[in-house]
């Protein structure tokens, strides 16, 4: 198990990697030439580094973003140090069901394999807003934008590893703020009321939100016997564009904690780069990983009546979000 001092000192775990690894090291050796994988928010900090390490290993990766220019101007960061890379760039807006549907089309349109999904992008700490569709923010970008996602790309997952007898691979990017978040756990009653609303606990709500979706999906999955595993992980704290809501804040624990705590970038992906592609990993599912090591999430993370409650309660916000839109 992963443990504070690990953390701090970088010392390895059982899995021979630790906090100090890098997703060059935890990768070294694996051929990823017959995978494509998504990364969602592959533009831009560790789902860059994602992108760029995959890519490394021969995997044909497509970068979701919502800022095509930065999307774009990642792929040809890309491909200025690995001329062979194999780079697409779609867009993907994860606040707005429509844009989700309309990626989803798009990527289908393309009759490509998907044998990884990574579900890496987000926001932390925003003020409270409603998207589009009228869900708050967080919930919506964190939680139901990649909830949808992966259920709309989860029948060519279950094709792709069919036809190949390759194993696919869910990974979502949680964090270890799900052990802050409301009372229960989800406010099913509330969840878009300003009243009561925490910019921190709304983050550590939508962390816990992708802890519980792996382990209902991999419960899922694993009941109708398909070759996919799904698994969830915090990447470390790492100073990228996902805290500019609290820049100052984490500038200060930055300061103060020094390189304790704190990992660079290549650091910082490399638990999402090992959950989807280490060999040792194959069959694994359900789990929660830390430093490329398996952790116990919190309590309500492995409650599972909460987790099939959440599922249910997603899809009927996507479809009543879904037929609003129509109707208006």
């Amino acid at each position: 198990m992963v443990n504070i001092l690990s953390l701090i000192t970088g010392l390895a775990g059982p899995s021979g990697f630790g906090s100090a690894s890098t997703a060059e090291q935890v990768t070294e050796g694996v051929d990823a030439s017959k995978l494509t994988a998504i990364i969602t928010g592959g533009a831009s900090g560790i789902g860059l580094e994602t992108a760029r390490v995959l890519a490394l290993r021969n995997a044909h990766v497509i970068i979701a973003a919502r800022n095509i220019n930065a999307a774009n101007e990642a792929k040809q960061q890309i491909l200025d140090k690995i001329k062979s890379a194999r780079i697409d760039v779609l867009k993907l807006d994860l606040c707005s069901i429509k844009s989700v549907k309309e990626f989803a089309a798009e990527f289908l349109s393309l009759d490509l394999p998907l044998n990884i999904l990574i579900n890496n992008a987000g926001i932390m700490f925003c003020p409270f807003k409603l998207s589009e569709d009228g869900i708050e923010l967080q919930f919506a970008t964190n939680h139901i934008g990649h909830f949808l996602l992966t259920n709309m790309l989860l029948d060519k997952m279950k094709q792709t590893a069919k036809t190949t007898g390759i194993e696919g691979r869910i990974v979502n990017l949680s964090s270890i703020a799900h052990l802050h978040t409301y009372p229960g756990g989800i406010r099913f009653d509330n969840i878009n009321d300003e009243v009561g609303y925490s910019d921190k606990r709304a983050y550590g709500q939508s962390k816990l939100a992708n802890v519980l979706h792996a382990i209902e999906l991999s419960r899922r999955l694993k009941a109708e016997g398909a070759n996919i595993t799904v698994n969830s992980l915090h990447p470390g704290l790492i100073m990228t564009n996902l805290m500019r809501h609290s820049y100052f804040l984490m500038r200060f624990l930055n300061i103060l904690t020094g390189l304790l705590l704190w990992k660079n970038v290549s650091q910082g992906a490399a638990t999402t780069c090992y959950v989807a592609l280490h060999p040792s990993l194959k069959g694994v599912t359900g789990k929660y990983y830390v430093d490329c090591n398996e952790l116990e999430p919190h309590a309500l993370a492995k409650d599972e009546t909460l987790a099939k409650k959440l599922w249910d309660f997603s899809e009927n916000l996507v479809n009543s979000a879904s037929k609003l839109k129509e109707i208006n």
